[in-house]
Protein backbone atom coordinates (compact mmCIF):
# COMPACT_ATOMS: atom_id res chain seq x y z
CA UNK A 1 0.00 0.00 0.00
CA UNK A 2 1.45 3.33 -1.04
CA UNK A 3 2.27 5.77 1.76
CA UNK A 4 1.11 9.02 0.16
CA UNK A 5 1.52 10.88 3.44
CA UNK A 6 5.27 10.89 2.84
CA UNK A 7 4.61 13.55 0.21
CA UNK A 8 4.08 16.01 3.07
CA UNK A 9 7.38 17.42 4.30
CA UNK A 10 8.34 16.93 7.95
CA UNK A 11 11.42 17.92 9.93
CA UNK A 12 11.07 14.97 12.33
CA UNK A 13 13.21 11.89 11.63
CA UNK A 14 11.29 9.52 13.92
CA UNK A 15 8.67 8.14 11.51
CA UNK A 16 6.68 6.42 14.27
CA UNK A 17 6.31 9.75 16.04
CA UNK A 18 5.37 11.46 12.77
CA UNK A 19 2.64 8.86 12.21
CA UNK A 20 1.29 9.28 15.75
CA UNK A 21 1.27 13.08 15.68
CA UNK A 22 -0.28 13.21 12.23
CA UNK A 23 -3.05 10.89 13.40
CA UNK A 24 -3.76 13.40 16.19
CA UNK A 25 -3.71 16.26 13.71
CA UNK A 26 -6.06 14.45 11.31
CA UNK A 27 -8.59 13.62 14.05
CA UNK A 28 -8.54 17.20 15.32
CA UNK A 29 -8.84 18.59 11.80
CA UNK A 30 -11.89 16.45 10.95
CA UNK A 31 -13.65 17.68 14.09
CA UNK A 32 -12.83 21.36 13.48
CA UNK A 33 -13.41 21.33 9.72
CA UNK A 34 -16.88 19.83 10.28
CA UNK A 35 -17.75 22.22 13.12
CA UNK A 36 -16.32 25.43 11.68
CA UNK A 37 -15.64 24.81 8.01
CA UNK A 38 -12.27 24.45 6.33
CA UNK A 39 -11.61 28.13 5.69
CA UNK A 40 -12.65 29.29 9.16
CA UNK A 41 -10.45 26.77 10.94
CA UNK A 42 -7.10 28.35 11.78
CA UNK A 43 -3.80 26.57 12.30
CA UNK A 44 -3.83 28.02 15.81
CA UNK A 45 -7.14 26.28 16.50
CA UNK A 46 -5.72 23.04 15.06
CA UNK A 47 -2.71 23.27 17.33
CA UNK A 48 -4.90 23.93 20.36
CA UNK A 49 -7.18 20.98 19.55
CA UNK A 50 -4.21 18.61 19.21
CA UNK A 51 -2.46 19.96 22.30
CA UNK A 52 0.55 21.04 20.26
CA UNK A 53 2.17 24.45 20.06
CA UNK A 54 2.07 26.26 16.73
CA UNK A 55 5.79 25.61 16.38
CA UNK A 56 5.36 21.90 17.04
CA UNK A 57 2.46 21.67 14.58
CA UNK A 58 4.65 23.11 11.83
CA UNK A 59 7.21 20.38 12.44
CA UNK A 60 4.71 17.87 11.03
CA UNK A 61 2.91 19.95 8.38
CA UNK A 62 3.76 23.11 6.48
CA UNK A 63 0.29 24.44 5.59
CA UNK A 64 -3.39 23.87 6.26
CA UNK A 65 -3.56 22.33 2.78
CA UNK A 66 -1.14 19.68 4.03
CA UNK A 67 -3.53 18.90 6.88
CA UNK A 68 -6.48 18.53 4.51
CA UNK A 69 -4.42 16.27 2.27
CA UNK A 70 -3.47 14.11 5.25
CA UNK A 71 -7.16 13.82 6.17
CA UNK A 72 -7.97 12.53 2.67
CA UNK A 73 -5.05 10.11 2.66
CA UNK A 74 -5.93 8.79 6.14
CA UNK A 75 -9.41 7.94 4.87
CA UNK A 76 -8.10 6.11 1.83
CA UNK A 77 -5.43 4.26 3.81
CA UNK A 78 -7.99 2.92 6.30
CA UNK A 79 -10.40 1.89 3.56
CA UNK A 80 -7.67 0.30 1.42
CA UNK A 81 -6.37 -1.73 4.37
CA UNK A 82 -9.87 -2.96 5.27
CA UNK A 83 -10.47 -4.11 1.70
CA UNK A 84 -7.09 -5.86 1.53
CA UNK A 85 -7.77 -7.59 4.87
CA UNK A 86 -11.10 -8.83 3.53
CA UNK A 87 -9.45 -10.11 0.35
CA UNK A 88 -6.96 -12.06 2.47
CA UNK A 89 -9.70 -14.00 4.30
CA UNK A 90 -10.11 -17.68 3.34
CA UNK A 91 -13.38 -17.21 1.47
CA UNK A 92 -13.76 -18.21 -2.16
CA UNK A 93 -15.84 -17.33 -5.18
CA UNK A 94 -18.56 -14.76 -4.96
CA UNK A 95 -18.64 -15.10 -1.16
CA UNK A 96 -15.20 -13.50 -1.17
CA UNK A 97 -16.45 -10.52 -3.17
CA UNK A 98 -19.48 -10.15 -0.86
CA UNK A 99 -17.13 -10.14 2.16
CA UNK A 100 -14.98 -7.44 0.55
CA UNK A 101 -18.04 -5.29 -0.14
CA UNK A 102 -19.24 -5.80 3.43
CA UNK A 103 -15.95 -4.74 5.02
CA UNK A 104 -15.67 -1.78 2.68
CA UNK A 105 -19.13 -0.52 3.64
CA UNK A 106 -18.35 -1.00 7.33
CA UNK A 107 -15.22 1.12 7.18
CA UNK A 108 -17.10 3.78 5.19
CA UNK A 109 -19.62 3.82 8.04
CA UNK A 110 -16.92 4.09 10.71
CA UNK A 111 -15.31 6.98 8.85
CA UNK A 112 -18.51 8.55 7.52
CA UNK A 113 -17.66 12.01 8.87
CA UNK A 114 -14.24 11.79 7.23
CA UNK A 115 -15.73 10.63 3.91
CA UNK A 116 -18.31 13.41 3.90
CA UNK A 117 -15.66 15.99 4.68
CA UNK A 118 -13.45 14.69 1.89
CA UNK A 119 -16.23 15.21 -0.66
CA UNK A 120 -16.91 18.70 0.63
CA UNK A 121 -13.40 20.11 0.67
CA UNK A 122 -11.08 18.15 -1.64
CA UNK A 123 -11.51 20.79 -4.35
CA UNK A 124 -9.78 23.29 -2.04
CA UNK A 125 -6.54 21.32 -2.32
CA UNK A 126 -3.73 22.36 -4.68
CA UNK A 127 -3.83 20.43 -7.94
CA UNK A 128 -0.88 18.19 -7.00
CA UNK A 129 -2.71 17.00 -3.89
CA UNK A 130 -6.02 16.56 -5.75
CA UNK A 131 -4.28 14.25 -8.19
CA UNK A 132 -2.82 12.18 -5.34
CA UNK A 133 -6.24 11.87 -3.69
CA UNK A 134 -7.76 10.67 -6.96
CA UNK A 135 -4.95 8.14 -7.38
CA UNK A 136 -5.69 6.78 -3.91
CA UNK A 137 -9.39 6.58 -4.73
CA UNK A 138 -8.68 4.62 -7.89
CA UNK A 139 -6.39 2.19 -6.05
CA UNK A 140 -9.34 1.17 -3.88
CA UNK A 141 -11.70 0.81 -6.84
CA UNK A 142 -9.07 -1.27 -8.62
CA UNK A 143 -9.10 -3.75 -5.72
CA UNK A 144 -12.78 -4.47 -6.47
CA UNK A 145 -12.06 -4.67 -10.18
CA UNK A 146 -9.15 -7.04 -9.57
CA UNK A 147 -11.28 -9.31 -7.36
CA UNK A 148 -13.94 -9.59 -10.07
CA UNK A 149 -11.35 -10.31 -12.73
CA UNK A 150 -10.01 -13.15 -10.60
CA UNK A 151 -13.53 -14.56 -10.27
CA UNK A 152 -13.91 -14.39 -14.03
CA UNK A 153 -10.62 -16.26 -14.49
CA UNK A 154 -11.84 -19.16 -12.34
CA UNK A 155 -15.15 -19.28 -14.17
CA UNK A 156 -17.38 -17.57 -11.61
CA UNK A 157 -18.12 -14.52 -13.77
CA UNK A 158 -17.59 -15.88 -17.29
CA UNK A 159 -19.75 -13.38 -19.16
CA UNK A 160 -18.42 -10.13 -17.70
CA UNK A 161 -16.19 -8.14 -20.01
CA UNK A 162 -13.63 -5.62 -18.75
CA UNK A 163 -15.81 -2.51 -19.28
CA UNK A 164 -18.65 -4.10 -17.27
CA UNK A 165 -16.32 -5.14 -14.46
CA UNK A 166 -14.86 -1.64 -14.42
CA UNK A 167 -18.34 -0.15 -14.21
CA UNK A 168 -19.38 -2.43 -11.33
CA UNK A 169 -16.14 -1.67 -9.46
CA UNK A 170 -16.82 2.05 -9.56
CA UNK A 171 -20.42 1.48 -8.47
CA UNK A 172 -19.26 -0.48 -5.41
CA UNK A 173 -16.93 2.38 -4.51
CA UNK A 174 -19.68 5.00 -4.82
CA UNK A 175 -22.28 2.94 -2.93
CA UNK A 176 -19.98 2.79 0.09
CA UNK A 177 -19.61 6.55 0.09
CA UNK A 178 -23.35 7.02 -0.43
CA UNK A 179 -24.02 5.94 3.15
CA UNK A 180 -21.86 8.84 4.34
CA UNK A 181 -23.34 11.65 2.29
CA UNK A 182 -26.96 10.43 2.43
CA UNK A 183 -26.76 9.15 5.99
CA UNK A 184 -29.22 11.91 7.00
CA UNK A 185 -31.86 9.85 5.16
CA UNK A 186 -30.67 6.24 5.23
CA UNK A 187 -29.97 6.18 8.97
CA UNK A 188 -33.64 6.99 9.62
CA UNK A 189 -34.80 3.96 7.68
CA UNK A 190 -31.99 1.38 7.78
CA UNK A 191 -29.33 0.18 10.16
CA UNK A 192 -25.86 -0.05 8.63
CA UNK A 193 -26.29 -3.84 8.61
CA UNK A 194 -29.52 -3.54 6.63
CA UNK A 195 -27.94 -1.06 4.24
CA UNK A 196 -25.00 -3.41 3.63
CA UNK A 197 -27.30 -6.39 3.15
CA UNK A 198 -29.53 -4.55 0.67
CA UNK A 199 -26.71 -3.04 -1.36
CA UNK A 200 -24.67 -6.25 -1.41
CA UNK A 201 -27.69 -8.20 -2.59
CA UNK A 202 -28.27 -5.60 -5.29
CA UNK A 203 -24.71 -5.97 -6.58
CA UNK A 204 -24.63 -9.76 -6.30
CA UNK A 205 -28.02 -10.17 -7.98
CA UNK A 206 -26.68 -8.26 -10.95
CA UNK A 207 -23.68 -10.60 -11.08
CA UNK A 208 -25.93 -13.65 -10.84
CA UNK A 209 -27.90 -12.33 -13.79
CA UNK A 210 -24.69 -12.33 -15.84
CA UNK A 211 -24.08 -16.06 -15.58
Amino acid sequence: MADDSREVVTHIKNQALVKERRRQIVDAAVKLFIENGYHKTTTRALARETGLSIGSLYEYVSTKDDVLYLVCIAIHSAVEQAVKDALAKPTVGKDALAEVIREYFFVCNRMSDHVLLMYQVTHFLPLKWQEKVLEAELRITNLFIGAMRELREIGKLPNLDDPTINFIGHNISVLGHTWAYRRWYFAKHFSIEQYIEQQTEFIMSFLRGKK
